[in-house]
């Protein structure tokens, strides 16, 4: 028999995942490292699958002994924009381009996973999803839409974790109900007309529209949604005009939404709706107010399942099992938890600097405590 991989082999994985990290849909490298990695597994109970309209995914099918269900595991596989900042030995090879949220971690964690489950084979069938694009470009929505979970390629159940630089290396994070706010880019045109600074009277300025679209903005958490519940309207971009002397005829914002429950990011969305339609008459001017979630859906966790996952979890004497507050941060697993019911939990990695940083460092101990806390719950899953 085969022997699972070792703490140090994990670890070496995890730092040649971190030498080459890649953009949503554009992992192919990622891709090829997976797939040579999963191929020298024992293959005797697995079948891998990879998809043409989604090239850099990967499914592989664990069959079970004696299966009555299958359990879903799913890891995103892409990175950020950001140049790394760590002067780690393994540092990232692509130049502006980190695995700044962790997703080494994450992909480290799966192999380790599923190179247990291709040892001892499973009693229930495994489905470990390799995907794609969840920074943007939503790849979960995307790979539901194009028809890949079908057939026995169909999970009962998804599950899915993400690092947590605030927790102590290893510790398991996890909470009933939403765990992960949904998200919506919000982008803004208003359109008015130029002219020259000394004569206002004879042009439209959309700086001044601009500033009061977003002040009226901000009365929308304040006054508009329930002070005991959560949301966030931020506008981290502003472009207008071209000279000091000019007045600006365009303007152009873009933000984020941020909502605990789908509802509450409907409310925001129509109050935003509502806001660009009075700046329009009072201005006299045309303002577009763009609203797109994609499959950034709040990450609500299945209440039974999830009530089971945190039961096992604080009872397994080797996990340090923490309850966790819901965050703002945006997870396109909320998307296949609205299709599918399942969990979403952290894995903490223990660092002083914050996930999306370019000197995130997580705890390379948290990868073989990750890979055993959910080697037992599975087990545990599959024995109910």
């Amino acid at each position: 028999m085969m022997k699972t991989l070792s703490e140090k082999e994990l670890i070496q994985i995890r730092r040649h995942l971190h030498t080459i990290p890649e953009l949503a849909l554009h992992e192919h490298q990622t891709h090829d490292y997976l797939m040579k990695v999963i191929q020298s597994f024992d293959q005797s109970h697995l079948t891998i699958k990879t998809f043409q309209q989604l090239p850099t995914a990967i499914m592989v099918r664990v069959g079970g002994s004696n299966p009555k269900r299958t359990v879903g595991y799913r890891t995103d596989i892409d990175a950020l924009p950001v140049k790394e900042q760590t002067g780690l030995p393994f540092s990232s090879h692509h130049q502006n381009i980190m695995h700044a949220c962790g997703h080494d971690i994450h992909m480290t964690v799966a192999l380790g996973v599923l190179n247990y489950f291709s040892i001892y084979q499973p009693k229930d069938n495994l489905l470990f999803f390799f995907q794609p694009a969840e920074e943007s470009e939503y790849g979960g929505k995307r790979a539901y839409e194009m028809g890949l979970f079908h057939d026995e390629w169909k999970p009962d159940e998804f599950y899915a974790l993400h690092d947590n630089p605030n927790l102590p290396a290893g510790a398991i994070g996890c909470r009933m109900g939403t765990l992960f706010a949904g998200t919506t880019e919000v982008n803004v045109d208003l359109i008015g007309k130029s002219g020259h600074a000394a004569y206002p009277q004879d042009a439209n300025d959309m700086v001044v529209a601009a500033a009061e679209f977003i002040n009226q903005a901000q009365t929308i958490v304040s006054r508009s949604i329930n002070p005991i519940q959560s949301g966030v309207v931020t506008f981290g971009k502003m472009e207008a005009g071209t000279i000091r002397n000019v007045i600006a005829g365009k303007a152009r914002i873009e933000g984020t939404i941020r909502g605990l429950d789908q509802a509450m990011i409907k409310r925001i969305d129509q109050r935003l709706k509502d806001i660009g339609e009075g700046i329009a008459r009072s201005f006299n001017c045309q303002v577009n107010v763009g609203l797109n979630q994609g499959g950034y859906l709040p990450v609500q966790n299945n209440p039974k399942l999830t009530k089971f996952f945190i039961h096992h979890m604080q009872s397994d004497p080797a996990v340090n099992f923490i309850a966790t507050k819901p965050a703002m941060t945006g997870e396109d697993f909320g998307y296949l938890l609205s299709k599918f019911p399942g969990t979403m939990f952290w894995l903490g990695v223990n660092d002083t600097s914050p996930l999306h940083s370019a000197t995130f460092n997580p705890k390379e101990s948290a990868i073989q405590k990750g890979v055993n806390a959910i080697v037992g719950f599975m087990q545990d899953r599959m024995d109910h």
